[in-house]
């Protein structure tokens, strides 16, 4: 049985828009931009919208195969209200969710264990290895359960989210699995974890994830109307399931530049982040990880003259999912940069929208 949508909607504001030159870029931004598609430096892209100092610098958006979450769209041409899914990009928000919850005291905080969140598994917290896990665990992927949705396909029922989804009882599922690493040693991808986090923010607040989002998230940014996958039990699929467009997600990346404010507007705790913006544990030789956002750094090259270049170093913060989707947040430059992209479950996946800041946006820096 196939997943049903959920939709939510609500009037969103457009944003106020500048030239590239006016908000520190050189003259080759789109430039670099058309090089790039036009010498598939990167490919199947859908969308990209960059803002920088609160304004819309440059929004372009292409046509392209499309699917949500699976099921065939055929060909699209994106506009500036196509939804689109975020895939993984679901599973940050996810976290943003969580800081604002437990602002509001209705969620237990990171140190907390899991299973006092789970009673109704008891059973499966007679094991110690797992009856160590907190909440931290969940929000840095560091459970060390054995989970494996990275090497194997999707659509091949042993992966571990797909396992999930399919499974009678999903939380019990994660729950139930083995632990090989010790909690908190190491980073390992595990969608399980955010619908556990997205289970506990529902258990406190009353409502389903993606009326909590609304509510909380989405109303207070402006951010129009979005759709969320839910399971054959009516749930929100948190780790993967949320639909946005391009704009809508740079408000989220804008909101997190101005320390959790819209405005005059308090949406998430400065405090909370901060705390997922801190690196926690490392991804891989380059990355690291906050409380369910990738950080990192890009190194580029900015020309500052016919016969003279410097070298800059950027940190990020990201939120990434399947098929190329991404919001940069670099807080340095003041820059959002959301990117909407068709190249589901290649391994080359991560290359166009990399290319995008390195070999377009960043090179544009004044």
């Amino acid at each position: 049985m196939a997943p049903s949508i959920r939709a939510t909607s609500a009037a969103g504001a457009d944003w106020l828009t500048i030239p590239p030159s006016d908000a520190g870029f050189t003259s080759d931004l789109e430039r670099l931009l058309d090089k790039a598609t036009t010498e598939k430096r990167v490919w199947n892209l859908h969308g990209i919208v960059i803002v920088r100092k609160g304004r819309l610098v440059l929004e372009r958006y292409f046509e392209g195969i499309d699917n949500a979450r699976g099921h065939p769209l055929g060909k699209v041409a994106f506009t500036a209200d196509t939804l689109h899914d975020l895939r993984s990009v679901s599973k940050s928000i996810i976290g943003l969710l969580y800081g604002i919850a437990l602002a509001d005291g209705k969620v237990p905080p990171p140190d907390a264990p899991v299973f006092a969140s789970f009673p109704e598994y008891s059973d499966l917290a007679a094991d110690p290895a797992r009856n160590r896990w907190t909440i931290g665990n969940l929000l840095t992927m560091t459970m060390g359960a054995d989970w494996d949705e990275l090497s194997v396909p999707y659509t091949d029922p042993t992966n571990s989210e797909t396992a999930m989804d399919m499974a009678a009882d999903r939380y019990r599922f994660i729950l139930g699995a083995p632990v090989v690493i010790e909690p908190g040693k190491r980073w390992l991808y595990n969608g399980g974890a955010t619908s556990l986090l997205a289970r506990i923010i529902a258990k406190g607040t009353g409502k389903t994830p993606d009326a909590f989002a609304r509510e909380t998230l989405f109303d207070p940014l402006g951010i129009g109307p979005t759709e969320w996958f839910t399971d054959r039990r009516g749930e929100p699929i948190a780790a993967s399931g949320l639909r946005m467009t391009p704009r809508d997600l740079a408000r989220i990346g804008s909101m997190m530049l101005k320390s959790g404010m819209w405005g005059e507007r308090r949406v998430v705790p400065a405090q909370w982040i901060e705390r997922s913006t801190q690196p926690r544990i490392d991804v891989d030789e380059v990355h690291s990880y906050g409380y369910v956002w990738y950080l990192g750094k890009f190194a580029f090259t900015v020309s500052t003259g016919p016969r003279w270049d410097r070298s800059r170093l950027e940190r990020f913060w990201s939120a990434n999912g399947n098929g190329g989707q991404r919001l940069y947040v670099l807080p340095g430059l003041d820059l959002v940069v959301a990117i909407t992209a068709g190249n589901y479950d290649t391994p080359d996946q991560w290359v166009p929208p990399t290319r995008v800041m390195r070999e377009v946006v960043l090179p544009s820096i004044l």
